[in-house]
């Protein structure tokens, strides 16, 4: 890493790989989706170190964490899709993998006999409560000397960022033409 005019850091060989794919050598947002990347990374791998060999992936972990705040009847596998923003039948397996180890369970629908809910299971709760201690140190460790309105900051720019790619995405399935909304044609 290093400091640039500003004293904010930047990573030197992400710039001059993006460098290739700038317009008028402007790197800047090129640079910020590389290091979002790095950052997710960096926290998936600290996540996965908390999971301590429980053999869950992030994406089964995501999953038990929405199952550990939702209602007592639980959540469809299209619902817990939707939260998460991926398809039903990712979930489908994630919940197979969490079913597998005692974590979740398939209950029928009292409401619909066609449906199936998911809800943790007494296990699942004890895992989650397991894993909690560890996530929050690893979470203030992460943080530690960032000031909290620097943390909602990146909370903003972060989700901005996913509203953009979510509108970016509707328009081009809406059949959008060469140029993307907001960035005029290429």
């Amino acid at each position: 890493m290093a400091r640039d005019e500003h004293g904010l850091l930047y990573n030197p060989g992400a710039r001059a790989s993006m460098s290739a794919f700038a317009l008028d050598g402007d790197t800047l947002a090129l640079e910020a989706v590389a290091a979002l990347r790095s950052a997710l990374q960096a926290v998936d791998r600290l996540r996965a170190r908390g999971a301590g060999n429980r053999g869950l992936s992030t994406g089964a972990l995501d999953v038990l964490m929405r199952l550990g705040v939702a209602p007592a009847q639980g959540m469809t596998v299209g619902e817990l899709a939707q939260a998460g923003g991926v398809s039903s039948r990712n979930v489908t397996g994630l919940v197979d993998t969490l079913e597998g180890e005692g974590l979740a369970s398939r209950v029928q629908d009292p409401q619909d006999r066609r449906a199936v809910r998911v809800r943790i299971t007494p296990n699942g709760r004890t895992w989650l409560d397991d894993f909690r201690l560890p996530v929050r140190r690893a979470m203030e460790s992460i943080f530690r000397g960032v000031e909290p309105d620097e943390i909602a900051a990146l909370r903003h720019l972060c989700l901005s960022v996913v509203e953009n790619q979510r509108r970016v995405e509707r328009y081009l399935e809406d059949g959008g033409g060469a140029g993307l909304p907001g960035m005029g044609t290429a």
